[in-house]
């Protein structure tokens, strides 16, 4: 049985540890910010742990319940409660577990650095805003903890902010974010409007007397009210969960610290989006359209934004875009109705992804913050640990049997190859070209980081003040790069494990044994994985008949013409680049969508506010109302001033003009 004490535990534990480290940051020290911050978060993992297990094996029922009434206006509450389901215990420990591993490698990535105490108070507080999203059972608190998570990561991803470039990450991000929340409040109004309530579950209830119902926006067009509500929710997920075109800040995010692109970028709150999604399964069902436009979306994601992983240098943005790309997976799945594998593909994606970029973390450290891949090279040698997990990372992104992302992407290509709706063609090639993409990127990743000749040279005398030249010089090190302490390697080899494994005995119940029940809603003539359990005969021939699949050998020729261009042939590389011309330039330029927005919005915002301020301000407000009426009282006065001579004459005859104007009115009001 699930009782709301232990709810509050969960989510409370890493508040507390948060406000602590936070708060009294000065009191208690570095080991006590980092200590009450994991204690907070790992009662809140193991007590997510007991939760999942009582909905799974424990027998026990669902928990919705509102705790305490925020406000009450009319038949409009606003509450804070839960809904404990297998989804939002699902996310509950994915969350609570990547976060516990990110805030145990923080004590060694962030050692040396001085805002020790502030990183670990921002991440507990993340982990508290996401966690109560995802446990949320009303719309309100999902938007407080939506914006929550969004306000912290402004903070993490500028967190060094005396580095200009993360000051300009972190706001990006917010107002990217920001365009995002106003088509989420938006959805949450129409829901309001529509049904009346902001609770999940009467919102559910009802939502099949959206059928038929219609909203003009436009006088003379219609539209379909859920089609209405779908969209507007999902262009916030669009802003959250980084799709196209929306994705723009989350590439720049890496600006941040690592461990913050494990916890924010990779694992959770990218992932809301997704989760949201799933979560209003009852609603998107309602309307094609919607789902059509989310299959679209992410599958254009998933192959175009993975393109550009390949011609990136930056470890860590190589990492991003990949995300990107994920992350178009997962919405691709929801948009073809096969929610269970958005949400098994967010799952097994949260570790390997999380083990990938810690472990680019390590490499980091090691090359004293070089994350320019050309300086790297040959450190397999170096780092052992960090190589062989980081290579359980890049099979399971890869898709490779039987690592776990094998069995959530083949799962999502092939439920969007098997889905009627519209969009599901293009998707498909998408989602299968997509495959080679990641094979690529991912393999160039590792190659130019641990394999070939080092491309960095030692200098004793670097960074010791002997020679200011080398200590400046890109990949010139002052010691030889070595393994990462144990508080960064331990995370990485417990990432590793549910990487490799938790998708082959994930994979049976998650999809095709109805394990979500009634958390997620399907109609039967979108039920895709149903018609995929069909097929399904159990774990062990699935993976063996992966070699007789297209993406498993697409995912081959991508490792086999990646392996021959930087193992035996790097020349090629360039070759290949030049050949490419334009298009390698488009690419490499992110299809110049920053470019677009910094002319068309960023420009265009600067040019409308110079004329707002050059006309309206200064000429209207300033030149007109204010300066203006000032003149002319000033004229007034001066005119009138004229007419104070100081002769006594004059006053009496103006008091006799004055009278006579006086009694002409009376007698002309009197006679009318």
């Amino acid at each position: 049985m699930i009782v709301t004490s232990t709810l509050l535990a969960i989510v409370l534990a890493p508040l507390i540890g948060a406000l602590l480290a936070g708060l009294l940051r000065k009191q208690i020290g570095r080991v006590g910010a980092h200590s009450v911050t994991i204690l907070g978060v790992g009662i809140a993992c193991g007590l997510s742990l007991w939760v999942f297990w009582q909905l799974v094996w424990g027998g026990a029922a669902v928990y919705n319940h509102n705790i305490y009434t925020w406000f009450q206006v009319g038949n409009i509450g606003a509450y804070v409660g839960f809904q404990i389901d297998r989804l939002s215990a699902l996310m509950m420990v994915v969350v609570s577990f990547v976060s516990l591993m990110v805030h145990i490698y923080t004590v060694g990535y962030m050692a040396e650095d001085d805002g020790y105490q502030r990183f670990f108070s921002y991440i507990a507080l993340f982990t508290f805003f996401m966690l109560m999203l995802v446990m949320s059972n009303n719309f309100l608190q999902l938007f407080f903890g939506w914006e929550g998570v969004g306000l912290v990561s402004y903070l993490l991803i500028g967190f060094w902010y005396k580095k200009p470039t993360a000051s300009r990450a972190g706001m990006k991000a917010f107002i990217v974010n920001r365009v995002g929340d106003l088509g989420f409040v938006l959805g949450i109004a129409a829901v309001l409007y529509f049904l009346g309530s902001l609770s999940y579950s009467q919102v559910f209830a009802h939502a099949p007397s959206l059928v038929g119902r219609g909203i003009e926006i436009i006088p003379g067009h219609s539209w379909s009210a859920a089609t209405l509500i779908c969209i507007l929710l999902f262009i916030g997920a669009m802003g959250k969960s980084a799709q196209v075109p929306l994705h723009v800040w989350l590439p720049d995010s890496m600006e941040g610290p690592t461990p913050i692109s494990a916890l924010i970028h990779a694992a959770t709150m990218v992932t809301a989006g997704v989760f949201m999604v799933a979560r209003m399964s009852p609603l998107f069902e309602l309307s094609t359209t919607a789902l059509s436009m989310v299959l679209v979306i992410g599958a254009t994601g998933a192959f175009f934004l993975g393109l550009i992983g390949i011609t990136q240098w930056d470890i860590k943005r190589v990492i991003a875009y990949s995300t990107l790309s994920q992350l178009g997976y997962m919405m691709a799945a929801l948009g073809a109705s096969a929610y269970a594998a958005g949400i098994f593909h967010l799952m097994t994606h949260a570790f390997f992804k999380a083990l990938l970029f810690l472990g680019a973390g390590s490499v980091i450290m090691a090359m004293h913050h070089e994350q320019d891949m050309r300086y790297m090279g040959g450190l397999r040698r170096y780092m052992p640990i960090t190589y062989f997990t980081m290579w359980v990372g890049a099979l399971a992104l890869c898709g490779i049997p039987p690592f776990s992302g094998f069995y959530s992407k083949d799962a999502i290509i092939d439920a969007v190859g098997m889905s009627h709706i519209w969009g599901s063609g293009y998707a498909y090639w998408c989602v299968l070209l997509g495959v080679f993409v990641t094979a690529t990127y991912t393999f160039r990743m590792m190659y130019l980081t641990f394999h070939g000749q080092e491309r960095f040279r030692v200098d004793q005398h670097a960074g010791h003040g002997h020679d200011d030249d080398a200590h400046h010089e890109r990949g010139v090190l002052a010691h030889p790069p070595h393994e990462s302490p144990w508080v960064v390697t331990v995370p990485l080899v417990l990432l590793a494990i549910p990487s490799l494994l938790v998708g082959m005995f994930a994979v049976q119940p998650l999809l095709y044994a109805d394990f979500f029940g009634s958390a997620i809603f399907v109609l039967p003539a979108h039920n895709v994985l149903g018609e995929m359990a069909t097929h399904f005969h159990g774990v062990l021939p699935l993976t063996l008949h992966a070699v007789f699949t297209a993406p498993f050998w697409i995912a081959i020729a991508g490792i086999a013409v990646t392996s021959y261009i930087y193992l035996f042939n790097p020349g090629l590389a360039d070759v290949v680049k030049r050949a490419l011309g334009p298009v390698y330039r488009i690419i490499d330029n992110k299809f110049y969508f920053d470019e677009f927005y910094d002319a068309v919005f960023t420009r265009g915002s600067v040019a409308l506010g110079r004329t707002l301020w050059k006309r309206a301000d200064d000429g209207a407000i300033d030149g007109v109302i204010v300066n203006g009426s000032a003149a002319l009282v000033n004229r007034v006065a001066t005119r009138a001033r004229a007419l104070q001579s100081g002769l006594l004459y004059h006053y009496a005859f103006a008091m006799i003009l004055g009278l006579i104007l006086l009694l002409a009115g009376f007698v002309f009001v009197g006679r009318a």
